[in-house]
């Protein structure tokens, strides 16, 4: 019988490894220097935890199981109900603002596709305990600041701002119901996804009218009008939104990011919780899946036992972004191989225990060193040294003397095994 990776899920061979390291390390570090410290969760929590964030539906797109003692769980499919947990658990000794990421390896039950996977990897950035815009722009930044680091330019990229304060305004100017509310923002996310003919049959079966249902219509196709915001700022309920996003594109542009960010009205995010600012991030031809996407959920902690506290984050998986950053040539040409500081070589097989003592002098020192178990000659030894991504090459030599030659220049310089080993 012939085994394979389940459907939906990706084996990391070392060349895969080296790329998902490097998204990571970037997360890491983008995180760290804007001032978020990381958290980590259990991969598995009660499945109570996510039908209350998100309805028994929700239970159908989990890994769910029933373990040993009868008690229902799942596999986190986000991270977000768990930092919601964490937090009320602590409430009240955690200084505020806070501001924590994770990267998480999470799991979902659904159907594979073009940048949609069953299991990735995901980077959290959330701000908890600040119910101002500035929190909602110190999170785009710190996403666009990872655009930048990976080297998307504004051309490349976007992050669409929307509101979900501005959507249920004019849904209410529409007649649209409170109860109606949530379903009328789950057609309006999406109808960028469905044909003309299946957004009327759903905006029938959420039950709305066919004149609210043409409102939504061109609400969402003047999204992105250069007046909009102005325009609606004249309608009755909407003004406080509508200065919240004007606010926000004021600081984003004091940060120096407003050139990556675009108002796009159309963006209100499928998810219930959330109740202000939203936003994705999709390249400038919108051929893939958002790269991004998040916003605030200021009743999310309260939903899940806690006080009412704003917060506000996004999440971003490795998949979409892997695939757009090879797309756009943005992937260093050094994930192609290993990297390895020294590669140690032995001009003649007597001097082989000598390479063996070098090699673990030169890691001791924090430098990585490799060798080549077979005995060969040079030239054999030194094509290995290449295919194995090494910076240097070093060859022992008789009478303690090393030859250690530049792989990326060729130049080549002679001296004792002792001397060598200081100057490292």
């Amino acid at each position: 019988m012939k085994f394979q990776a389940v459907k939906g899920t990706r084996d990391f061979y070392p060349q895969e490894m080296r790329l998902r390291n490097w998204i990571m390390d970037a997360w890491r570090r983008v995180s760290l220097r804007n001032g978020f410290e990381e958290y980590d969760a259990p991969i598995f929590e009660y499945l109570d935890l996510f039908t209350a964030k998100s309805g028994p539906e929700i239970a159908e797109q989990l890994f769910s199981l029933t373990d040993r003692g009868g008690r229902n769980l799942a596999i986190r499919p986000e991270m977000t109900p768990a930092l919601a947990r964490m937090v009320n658990e602590k409430i009240n000794s955690l200084p505020r603002p806070i501001k924590w990421f994770s990267v998480p390896r999470v799991c979902r039950a659904e159907a594979p596709q073009k940048g949609r996977l069953r299991e990735f990897f995901q980077w959290n950035i959330d701000i908890i305990g600040e119910d101002g815009v500035i929190a909602d722009a110190e999170c785009i930044y710190v996403l666009v600041d990872l655009l930048r680091e990976l080297g998307l330019t504004p051309n490349e990229v976007k992050v669409r701002i929307g509101s979900r304060a501005i959507a249920v305004a004019a849904l209410n100017s529409y007649g649209v119901s409170d109860e109606l509310v949530p379903t009328a923002l789950g057609v309006m996310d999406k109808k960028s996804k469905v044909s003309p003919e299946d957004f009327i049959f759903m905006v029938r079966k959420a039950g709305l009218s066919e004149k609210q249902g043409a409102l939504i219509c061109h609400f969402i196709d003047c999204a992105m009008l250069p007046n909009r915001l102005e325009d609606l700022a004249k309608e009755p309920g909407i003004g406080v939104a509508v200065q919240d996003m004007q606010k926000l594109f004021g600081l984003l542009t004091a940060m120096g990011v407003a050139d990556y960010c675009v108002v796009d009205l159309s963006i209100v995010r499928g998810l219930a919780y959330y109740t202000g600012i939203v936003y994705e991030v999709f390249d400038a031809g919108e051929s893939l899946r958002a790269v991004a996407g998040g916003g605030r959920y200021d009743n999310l902690l309260q939903v899940l036992g806690g006080p009412k506290v704003g917060a506000t984050g996004f999440g971003m998986g490795d998949v979409v972004l892997g695939i757009l950053l090879q797309e756009k040539g943005k992937l260093p040409a050094s994930l192609g191989s290993g990297q390895l500081d020294y590669f140690v070589a032995d001009d003649a097989p007597e001097l082989f225990e000598q390479v063996v003592s070098l090699v673990a002098a030169i890691r001791t020192k924090g430098k990585s060193a490799d060798f080549s178990y077979k005995r060969q000659n040079v030239g054999k030894q030194l094509q290995t040294a290449n295919r194995r991504g090494a910076k240097n090459a070093v060859i022992v030599k008789a009478g303690g003397q090393v030859a250690i030659k530049d792989l990326t220049t060729g130049q080549q310089q002679e001296m004792s095994m002792e001397a060598f080993l200081k100057s490292i």
